[in-house]
């Protein structure tokens, strides 16, 4: 496959049987040959879409040391402010050439979930950041449970199987920074060829050249995303789950041109993942004596700790 397929949120959400059949076989068909798609029918408008990138420009904007005040200890980098070439890929020691920032799930204080998760960090010299960010993480949450309702129904499995693991889940909104280029990298790019962790990714900022995605052949393709689409893909959490019938396709961000060195990059994917007592065991219905089961069995929350001390985030 050369091409990143296009399907559209709304056929799965009409009241037409044969649209949202239609739906789920596309986005299958997707997910088990390729791992990415792009989606129309999201409930992104242009308004928040606009502010969100404004807010985070402004942000990564600010003075270094400004943003060093929102680097948060002890937690991972799981919220707040990561700098730098601080994250790497799994398996690389050069940093990656980014900075980013995390916006994670939103609990009340009576959940069973407020003592796992850092609270949020809140950026005092824009007043706007952090409610922007909270109103862009739940309309791509909202977006991911019916891509995971989808797939659900793409497996054989209750079409609300995922509901109760994605409710309150582990998830994180990233926005990223990709700074000008100003001397010849040492064996580094802006993001190294990896997999994600999550269930799910709903990416914006795919709408220039950078990300590319390798196919089963190995070749690399550019996933290039028209303006209203999120492009979206199988992390290793579900491809695991599925005993690799979903496939979680290898991608990375590459460096421009030389002659666009000059230029800042941004992009926001949000990272779907599940409550962390979710079980990643295989699921029966995908393995068969044509598929023997892959992976040991493990939880989600094991597994998200192992992945973060492969990526450098923490440490052992």
């Amino acid at each position: 496959m050369q091409n990143i397929p296009s399907v559209d949120l709304r056929d799965f959400l009409s009241d037409d049987p044969k649209r949202k059949q239609k739906f789920v076989n596309e986005i299958g068909s997707a997910f088990e040959n390729i791992g990415f798609v792009a989606l129309k029918g999201h409930f992104l408008d242009d308004q928040l879409v606009n502010e969100l990138y404004g807010e985070i420009r402004n942000f990564f904007a600010l003075p270094i040391e400004t943003k060093h005040k929102y680097e948060i200890p002890g937690i991972g980098g799981q919220r707040g402010y990561v700098s730098f070439g601080k994250e790497h890929a799994k398996g690389r020691k050069e940093g990656d050439l980014k900075e980013f920032w995390h916006f994670g799930q939103y609990v009340d204080a009576d959940s069973r979930w407020a003592s796992e998760y850092p609270d949020n960090v809140e950026v005092t010299e824009l007043p706007r950041f952090n409610a922007v960010g909270k109103e862009a993480y739940q309309k791509l949450e909202k977006t991911g449970v019916y891509v995971l309702r989808a797939l659900a129904l793409h497996l054989g499995l209750d079409e609300f199987y995922f509901d109760n693991y994605a409710k309150e889940g582990n998830s994180i909104l990233r926005p990223i920074h990709y700074p000008p280029i100003t001397s010849e990298p040492e064996n580094a790019i802006r993001a190294a060829a990896h997999g994600d962790i999550n269930l799910i990714t709903l990416l914006m900022g795919a709408q220039g050249k950078g990300l590319q995605v390798q196919n089963h052949n190995g070749e690399w393709i550019d996933a290039i995303a028209e303006d209203d689409e999120l492009v979206i893909n199988v992390g290793d959490m579900l491809s695991r789950h599925t005993n690799n019938k979903l496939k979680s396709t290898i991608h990375q961000v590459v460096n421009p041109p030389r002659e666009l060195w000059g230029t800042s990059r941004y992009s926001i994917p949000f990272f779907m993942h599940p409550v962390s007592d979710m079980r990643l065991d295989c699921l029966e219905n995908c393995i068969d004596e044509e598929n023997p089961k892959k992976f040991e069995d493990i939880s989600a929350g094991e597994f998200l700790h192992e992945r973060l001390v492969e990526l450098g985030l923490i440490k052992k």
